[in-house]
């Protein structure tokens, strides 16, 4: 007679089916090594707030099909996502660290319908989507102080609720 033990860390198996942090790296590197992202994201702010990305009254342009503006910028990042990936795989570009960079497949599901609308309405209503969000605060806007905590919040939820949610 065998006995079997049921496996109580599902969650696990649940990421195991993520692609995220395939690519993470393996290597320890001092504090002062993030300061390079610091940089890079006080220069995407600039650029964010220099092309009126993070305006409240385009992205409304936007979901009200009244300007161009935001599809456009959306569009150029898609077609440099594409070559940069298509690069990397030309090529087989490494990471800053010489770490080789791999690509591998995600399944697709209902849950990135769901959550695609969640998002979209997240965005349409309070006129801000994750990486803008901390460049309006640094512009005065603190009122989406409101929105980033509701975003920290909302991930906690998911979090919690993980494993019990369709993937």
């Amino acid at each position: 007679m065998q006995i079997t033990q049921q496996r109580t860390d599902t969650d696990f198996e649940v990421r195991s089916l993520d692609t995220a942090c395939v690519n993470e790296s393996q290597q320890k590197h001092p504090w002062w090594y993030n300061l390079k992202y610091l940089a890079v994201g006080l220069v995407f702010g600039i650029v964010f707030v220099k092309a009126e990305i993070i305006s409240w009254f385009r992205i409304q342009e936007m979901f009200r099909l009244q300007s161009f503006h935001m599809y456009g910028v959306i569009g150029t990042a898609v077609v440099v996502g594409i070559i940069s990936v298509w690069l990397i795989k030309k090529f087989r570009i490494r990471t800053i660290h010489g770490e080789p960079i791999s690509f591998t497949k995600k399944k697709f599901n209902k849950g990135q319908i769901y959550g695609g609308l969640l998002f979209g309405l997240g965005w349409a209503l309070t006129g801000a989507c994750p990486g803008p969000l901390f460049a309006q605060i640094g512009t005065g806007a603190l009122a989406v102080s409101v929105v980033v905590l509701s975003a920290i919040a909302g991930t906690w939820v998911y979090g919690y609720f993980r494993e019990k949610l369709p993937h």
